[in-house]
């Protein structure tokens, strides 16, 4: 299929000849080696921060330094893979969010995206002027409208500065949610319902900045059909994490990739994370004995997430999910979206692009016929 038949993902002066970015999954899942395929294959490839350190050495004693130092690591390496789009997954709620800010924009990653909170006053030291001269896009992670509002609103008023672009994410995707437990079933918040809405709010700053601000649509989405369906409902990109587990250039072990090919429908289950909100994860040994009461002792170097209890919580999740990443599922669980049970084999991001694009142009087809 020739690439060019689906729109490019515009974003300011970047663009991305296929309009999918791949979802930062932190721990160790999305590191330099997927990105950089992910880039290469005309994507945006992305590097999620969230406990990158953990796979440092010296991350026990000097957690803060080790995260650094693996981010930097990590964006190098990237770079010298690719010459594609890279961006970073910062999530907002880390104890270090502005460290990790600082050593993307310093390294010259081209988008940071923020998720996990709404990035307010956690960009206080990046002034008004020098957010301007960042040249990474700035790209908020949101849940609903209303969030997309408040972050603008509050940009407008203490930037002079709006986001570069915003990706909606709905309740079917991996990992933490941005959803009560009781809206992720609801279809008052489905990310169908969610989309459109975001879309008519950003329009009133696209016209008062005269800034086009490309809204990507996240959560559940598998195939080619399902961008098509999206990008038809005024998206102008996508943001898949779950599909891009199962490729040969993803980070985690083969044992990490191979529990999603080995799960089912119903392994897909919501837990109650000890950072105080939803996730979503393939059920294990190790999360019944979670659910039944057992309790996993832990010592907590470094408080990694501000809405974190440790001395509440019944396990680290840092280090559970460092353990899965590493193949280690007695110890560990991994997390995944609302298809993983879809995934049955593991192929290179190449084939997984192609098939994506074959199936966007048949979707393409099927609706002109």
């Amino acid at each position: 299929m020739n690439i060019k038949e689906i729109p490019k993902l515009i974003i300011g002066d970047l663009v991305a000849r296929v309009p999918i970015i791949q979802g930062g999954m932190g721990v160790g899942i999305s590191l330099s080696g997927l990105a950089s395929a992910v880039a290469n294959a005309g994507g945006i490839g992305v590097i999620a921060t969230a406990g990158i350190g953990m796979l440092e050495p010296d991350f026990a004693t000097n957690f803060s330094l080790a995260n650094r130092r693996a981010l930097q690591k990590e964006i190098r390496k990237a770079r010298k893979m690719t010459k594609g789009i890279i961006g970073v997954n910062i999530m907002v709620a880390l104890t270090d969010f502005y460290d990790m800010v600082k050593v993307a924009v310093e390294e010259g990653v081209d988008i940071v995206l923020l998720g996990a909170g709404l990035p307010l006053k956690n960009l206080k030291m990046l002034l008004p002027d020098k957010l301007r001269d960042i040249n990474a896009k700035i790209v908020p992670i949101v849940s609903s409208a209303r969030a997309a509002k408040i972050i603008f609103q509050y940009w407008q008023r203490n930037y002079n500065y709006i986001p570069d672009a915003i990706v909606v994410e709905g309740p079917l995707a991996g990992g933490h949610l941005g959803f009560k437990k009781e809206q992720i079933s609801n279809p008052n918040y489905t990310l169908e319902k969610i989309l459109p809405e975001v879309i008519a709010v950003i329009k009133p700053f696209e016209k008062h900045f005269h800034k086009s601000i490309p809204v990507i649509a996240a959560g559940g989405i598998y195939t080619g059909k399902d961008i098509y369906k999206y990008m038809q409902r005024g998206a102008q990109g996508v943001q898949m994490a779950t599909r891009f587990v199962a490729t040969k250039e993803c980070d985690a072990s083969i044992k990490f990739k191979e529990t999603y090919i080995k799960s089912k429908k119903e392994d897909l289950v919501i837990i109650d994370s000890p950072v105080g909100l939803p996730g979503r994860a393939i059920r294990n040994k190790f999360l019944e004995e979670v659910y039944c009461g057992v309790r996993k002792p832990f010592k907590c170097p470094w408080k990694c997430l501000m809405t974190c209890n440790f001395k509440k919580a019944p396990y680290c999740i840092a280090l559970a999910l460092t353990n899965a990443q590493q193949g280690n599922l007695e110890d560990g669980f991994a997390f995944a979206g609302a298809n993983a049970y879809r995934v049955d084999k593991i192929i290179s991001v190449k084939e997984l692009m192609a098939t994506l694009l074959e199936e966007y142009k048949n979707a393409v087809y099927n609706l002109s016929q």
